[in-house]
């Protein structure tokens, strides 16, 4: 089952008064931001997390989490975050959500996003992020709201089994939710996290990615809560997509190889977050904390000018494996 969902396809919810649910989905990531740093300072086996709280100027602020000490994990960041203010026209072009009628569009934003990358090339980087949107007028009235998220696997070393490994969890996921979001969010992953400046080289295996999703609205027509639970899922779904990699590939012997192509894959990764994604593109045009927008960057990266590698390397096969496939095939469903 494929359901398009790109935002050009998607309906915007028609202006309505709507209570306020900022303190509630504003409690709801901070819960899951506490959920993802126990996970992840767990599944380090010896790194800590230090926090830095952030005000942005214009309303709301967040709480940055790194570790740049573990033993798994070369940089890990956690952040959430929770602003508000008038919508510039640019971002506002961006979103793609209905604003104001008439007058200025007021937006408030709410989300947590995480980027960890490990020390060893055997394990992968994962990416997730979970967040609500919410555009009001100017008397407070709701005019659009949905949610986003979705969460990618980048390896750097051509393990096949890893990424059958987070394919097949996403999709049990997604499938006690909706039998269409895997497909459909799956695809829009695909999609998505590619350098197109780079012949539309992919940044990883994929995954799933979502934007614009509405309650009550086609094709999917789930409610406000259960639209919440499914994007709490994904928020969860680490435990079962990620952590059996790390526990598979963390004492994998590497060399000088391995290194330097995982510093070279983490370039493309550096060129896709500062030309390409949405999260960073939004939060440098909203004014929030430099420093949290651009915690995705790894702590090394490398620019070979024009590589070039043999047709059986461990490279080629990595870049071979990065072309969009069904990767979890006939393998059954939980």
């Amino acid at each position: 089952m494929t359901v398009a969902m790109h935002p050009g396809e998607l309906r915007t919810a028609a202006p309505v008064p709507v209570a306020n649910r900022r303190a509630d989905v504003t409690r709801w990531i901070a819960g899951l931001h506490d959920e993802l740093t126990s996970f992840f300072g767990r599944l380090d086996r010896g790194g800590t997390f230090t926090e830095d709280r952030w005000e942005r100027p214009g309303g709301g602020g967040g709480v940055a989490r790194v570790m740049t000490d573990g033993v798994t994990f070369e940089k890990a960041g956690i952040n959430r975050s929770a602003v508000m203010g008038v919508l510039p026209p640019a971002a506002a072009h961006r979103l793609g959500g209905r604003g104001a009628a008439t007058g200025s569009t007021h937006f408030f934003a709410t989300g947590v996003s995480l980027v960890v990358h490990p020390r060893s090339p055997m394990v992968p980087t994962v990416h997730l992020n979970v967040r609500y949107f919410e555009l009001t007028d100017e008397a407070g009235t709701i005019t659009d709201c949905w949610f986003g998220g979705g969460t990618d696997l980048t390896p750097f070393y051509p393990h096949e089994e890893d990424a059958r490994t987070f394919h097949v969890a996403l999709r049990d996921m997604c499938e006690r939710h909706h039998r269409g979001f895997y497909p459909a969010f799956k695809r829009w992953c695909d999609e998505y996290f590619v350098n197109t400046h780079r012949d539309n080289e992919a940044r990883g295996v994929g995954g799933i990615f979502f934007d614009h999703l509405r309650a009550d609205a086609d094709p999917f027509g789930l409610d406000f809560d259960s639209t919440r639970a499914f994007v709490t899922d994904v928020a969860r779904a680490l435990r079962q997509a990620y952590e059996p990699i790390v526990d598979r590939r963390r004492n994998e012997a590497f060399g000088d190889a391995e290194r330097e192509f995982q510093l070279v894959r983490r370039g493309r990764y550096v060129e896709f977050n500062l030309v390409h994604d949405r999260g960073t593109t939004f939060g440098l045009q909203t004014n929030a904390r430099v420093e949290s927008v651009l915690m995705s960057l790894p702590p090394l990266a490398m620019w070979q000018y024009a590589p070039r590698y043999s047709p059986h390397s461990f490279e080629a096969r990595l870049q071979q494996m990065l072309e969009p496939r069904d990767w979890v095939g006939d393998v059954t469903g939980a």
